[in-house]
């Protein structure tokens, strides 16, 4: 396997970390041990984001339900969409594998499939199945093996609320963006200092190296300490607003930006207390894409309260996004 010719960033912007759509439970083919993977309501999906202008997907992140996804599953949707989105003319529009899994082998086998079906970056979750007992040494050592080997340029995700609630300090951050096939971070967590950390760090700078947030809501404020944006679930369902609020942070527009930034905080608190079953909760109720209740054990059962709770403790959130998603 070979490493990348050359240091790659993924550009600035807003990405989205889709949920994987399966079928629906009228479908013959629907099981409730393993709901087939809806491969056209995904790629229906990703073309409506690439359409309202976000930069790039992420498919099996953990919006994406890595841990619920086979190696062969996992082939078949990335080549799909990136079939389907060359097709519509979005050949630049990039894909991004999330991996999820422990293993050096198996990460690598997955990130050699994902450039095998067309993926242009790998999002490494960070190994935790240890984590209390893993030093900054050995994540060190697991990403720079992983990444030597790696055939597609890598960022690691570090999501502490999916992962044991793992550590990586940001010198262990500086030590790994010195590696031509590390590129970037995904920083699923609310320590804004470490955000500024990593993006004011002069090494890390040099490297070309890009941090995003996880958060939507904390989009503005990161993007004036440096970072290069967000991936961000709610512009699953809401892409325009998220990134219209890109655009006003980067011209300068705080006062707007700001007003934007508390509608859309508003719909991120629904997500964040809800995960990949509010994302698809608004994904079927806002766009119309995939059942309600449509994961995988053990996340099948959708929102605990069903219509009862969306309009007590959600629509209101929901709403005013959508107010502003259709103006724009």
């Amino acid at each position: 396997m070979t490493l990348a010719d050359s240091r790659t960033a993924l550009p600035s912007g807003i990405y989205v970390p889709s949920p994987t759509f399966f079928v629906s439970k009228t479908a013959t083919t629907y099981s409730t041990f393993n709901p087939p993977i809806d491969l056209e309501t995904q790629l229906q999906h990703t073309l409506h984001l690439a359409k309202s202008g976000i930069h790039g997907v992420i498919l099996f992140g953990s919006t994406g339900e890595a841990v619920h996804i086979t190696r062969e599953e996992r082939k078949e949707l990335l080549a799909y969409v990136r079939k389907g989105l060359d097709a519509e003319g979005y050949i630049n529009f990039p894909i991004i594998a999330g991996t999820a899994t422990n293993s050096t082998v198996e990460t690598v086998d997955l990130l050699s499939d994902a450039k095998e079906c067309g993926a242009e970056y790998g999002l490494v979750l960070a190994p935790s199945y240890f984590a209390t007992a893993i030093t900054q040494r050995g994540l060190i050592d697991w990403y720079i093996h992983v990444a030597d080997r790696s055939s597609i340029p890598i960022m690691i995700y570090y999501y502490p609320g999916v992962s044991n609630n793992i550590y990586i300090a940001p010198s262990t951050f500086e030590k790994l963006s010195q590696h031509t096939n590390i590129v970037g971070t995904k920083l699923s967590h609310g320590n804004i200092s470490h955000h500024t950390l990593l993006a004011q760090n002069p090494v890390i700078q040099t490297n070309n190296f890009h941090v995003f947030t996880g958060l939507g809501q904390q989009l503005l404020p990161i993007l004036t300490i440096g970072a290069a944006g967000a991936i961000d679930a709610l512009a699953g369902i809401f892409p325009k607003s998220v990134v219209h609020l890109y655009n006003l942070s980067i011209t300068g527009n705080v006062g707007e930006a700001q007003k934007v930034q508390y509608i859309v905080s508003g719909a991120e608190e629904v997500v964040a207390d809800l995960g990949t079953v509010g994302v698809k909760e608004g994904a079927a109720r806002i766009l119309g894409f995939g059942d309600r209740d449509g994961a995988r054990l053990p996340l099948t059962g959708g929102l605990e309260g069903g219509d009862a709770a969306w309009e007590e403790k959600y629509r209101s959130a929901f709403d005013a996004v959508s107010k502003l998603e259709a103006s724009l």
